[in-house]
């Protein structure tokens, strides 16, 4: 009997032993201890995450898997556990902000089989990425990502076509925020990123970064409170279709989404978290996890705005030619931006053959209007389809270059597999090499890029205010005031603001030739403070703009980078305020959705001493004209609150500078 005992208390040591070298747990907590990552190594490796004790990331699997039938993360041997706090700051190009502060403890498990895992927990947020340290290449089947939550809360998503599609992963990435529980996200749609889950006391905001050479991530619903990525699988044969077969459609995909060197990392994946909603607003998480800037030299980078022809039809009136894609009206468009002091024209759609951008049309002399526009000191810009831009690339930037042009914007990407996430990259290095700009237009979110290439000055993947010339279902104020708190988070907004025809809900309708705004005029002021947007477009014809020089001089005078930037109050798809400065002068925006409201504004940011602001607030009568505004002149200090009301779909836009 003795020996029995002695024999089963030996073997529960032995078991016990072996159930700790089978599961391992590690824990990293943020700098300011309140938020704690818990990463667990057994069969499969999980993370969770909580803050101040409360699970707002329940444990989640998280696995690499090969074509080898290797899975990297399933039944990991961890060799080494290392562990690191990294407390600098460094210089943001472009951006809301001069300096980023990036402050977060590390950790990094290293695994038997070369490759290992990091984690990184900041104050704000937590994330992930694999790497291995491999000899030869590798072809990724899949990755396991997975966002587990311990209820089934609210959620804000931006849903793609229907899974039932031939091609669902050639998608514009435009979409209104669908509000449903977590459970609720359909099985049968993919959902893109950022999107947001709501956990009443805090909202969990969903990111990748540092997408390079990798597909973009998608989520979708499982039945559950829990969110799963999916990838587009590798492209094996394209052709050319879609929108004046401007895209590049995909006919037969891969089993496996990506082929990658064997020494590599691969993307971050993330969750911000914010106990209140205007916390959102001054996120800098996508750049802190972006690779830093491969550029030498940036002082030739020049953001800035643009007078825009697409949106207004070319649809300028009281000259005497005929309006349109031609020399004469680009030359209009010149004048305006000079005697407005913009720093770009863009020639959209029309100015060459669609599939090939050495065939200048007729209509044009590109020459006289590049060397009227350096006369004026404005520079050009030249709209482009991916296809015909990755088709000649070198021609394309070599011969444009030459002759004066600034930049490109590219569109009709409507893709993130690898190859083309890889393209981009290209053609960012390119433009660089050249001193070129680039605008990614018909494009997904952004994922770091904007840090790693600065000369990449914005951003689509949003469903902008093109949109209001087709789909008047749509609510706009209120995706207005949803796009700030979610999509903001990964990068800048090619939106295109500044409609100087504007219409409150019962008005609206939508137009091609004289397109309108949904909301009021200040709603679309505002958004030039709100919206992040280093190349900024103005989307009105230059017609319209001379009949609105007062609004039109606020509009320029807004720049497009700031040196600070300071969240002020907000409510997800509810309203958001946000004041930005730039040297010594502050710049205020505030938008609400279709409910008007009254909004206190506090002003302790402004610091010492007597400012003085112009305001631009909806008019007595904003809510039967929408294009009803009042501007006021009034001193104001950090002492001071200010009440002011907005109508519904309307805005609020300051200038502060010291008297």
């Amino acid at each position: 009997m003795f020996m029995y005992k002695f024999f089963l208390v030996a073997f529960l040591c032995v078991f016990i032993q072996l159930q700790v070298f089978s599961q391992r747990q590690y824990m990293l907590s943020s700098p300011d201890k309140h938020i704690e990552v818990t990463v667990v190594a057994a069969d499969s490796m999980r993370w969770s995450v909580k803050v101040k004790g409360k699970t707002v990331l329940a444990p989640s699997p998280l696995a690499l898997r090969l074509a080898t039938g290797e899975t990297l993360g399933n039944k990991a041997a961890i060799s080494q556990a290392k562990t690191e706090t990294v407390d600098t700051k460094f210089k943001a190009f472009f951006y809301k902000k001069d300096f980023v502060s990036d402050h977060y403890n590390q950790l990094t498990l290293t695994c038997k089989g070369d490759f290992g895992v990091i984690f990184r927990c900041y104050d704000d947020g937590v994330a992930y990425r694999f790497f291995t340290t491999r000899k030869n290449d590798l072809v990724v089947t899949s990755e396991d990502v997975s966002f587990n939550f311990d209820g089934n809360y609210a959620s804000f998503v931006p849903h793609v076509r229907d899974l039932r599609g031939t091609e669902q992963f050639i998608q514009s990435f435009e979409a209104l925020y669908t509000r449903k529980t977590v459970a609720s996200v359909s099985k049968d749609t993919l959902a893109f990123l950022p999107a947001l889950v709501d956990e009443k006391e805090y909202k969990v905001v969903l990111l990748e970064a540092d997408v390079e050479d990798y597909p973009g991530m998608f989520l979708r619903g499982t039945g559950s409170t829990r969110l799963k990525g999916v990838f587009a699988p590798y492209p094996l044969a394209e052709y050319q279709g879609g929108y004046h077969g401007l895209n590049t459609m995909v006919s037969k995909r891969a089993d496996y989404i990506a082929k990658v060197k064997g020494a590599r990392k691969f993307p971050w994946r993330s969750i911000v978290i914010a106990d209140r909603d205007a916390a959102l607003l001054n996120n800098d998480m996508v750049q802190k996890l972006a690779s830093p800037s491969r550029l030498a030299d940036v002082t030739w980078v020049k953001p800035g705005k643009v007078a825009w022809d697409w949106w207004n039809d070319w649809n300028i009136s009281h000259v005497d030619f005929r309006a349109g894609v031609n020399t004469d009206t680009y030359k209009y468009y010149i004048d305006f931006a000079s005697e407005n002091k913009l720093e770009y024209v863009i020639l959209d759609e029309g100015w060459s053959n669609d599939l090939d951008m050495m065939d200048v049309s007729p209509k044009m002399n590109l020459t006289e209007i590049l060397a009227y526009a350096n006369q004026k000191n404005v520079g050009i810009i030249l709209w482009g389809g991916w296809y015909a831009v990755h088709q000649k690339m070198d021609e394309v930037f070599k011969r444009y270059s030459a002759m004066g042009v600034k930049g490109f914007k590219i569109d009709f990407m409507d893709r993130d597999d690898q190859p083309m996430v890889q393209s981009l990259y290209t053609i960012a290095e390119y433009a660089a090499h050249y001193k070129m700009l680039v605008d990614y237009h018909g494009m997904y979110k952004p994922t770091g890029l904007q840090r790693t290439y600065p000369n990449v000055v914005n951003f689509e993947g949003v469903k902008g205010m093109e949109n209001v010339k087709w789909t008047p279902n749509d609510d706009v104020p209120r995706y207005d005031v949803t796009i700030p708190f979610i999509r903001m988070m990964a990068g800048p907004v090619d939106y295109t603001p500044g409609a100087m025809r504007n219409a409150t809900k019962s008005n609206f309708r939508p137009s091609n030739n004289l397109p309108m705004s949904q909301g009021t005029r200040c709603h679309q002021l505002a958004m030039y403070v709100v919206f992040e947007a280093p190349l900024q477009m103005m989307a009105d014809n230059p017609t319209a703009y001379k009949k609105e020089q007062e609004c039109t001089d606020f509009i320029v005078k807004v720049p497009t980078v700031f040196n600070e930037t300071v969240a002020l109050d907000g409510s997800v798809g509810e309203y958001v305020a946000i004041a930005r400065k730039k040297d010594a002068v502050w710049y205020v925006g505030a938008m609400t959705n279709w409910n008007e409201r009254d909004v206190t504004f506090d002003f302790s940011f402004l610091g010492a001493g007597n400012f003085e602001a112009e305001i631009f607030k909806d008019g007595m009568n904003a809510d039967h004209d929408a294009t009803d505004y009042k501007k006021e002149i009034r001193a104001v200090s950090s002492a001071d609150k200010l009440t002011i009301h907005l109508a519904p779909g309307g805005g609020v836009a300051m200038r502060i500078y010291k008297k």
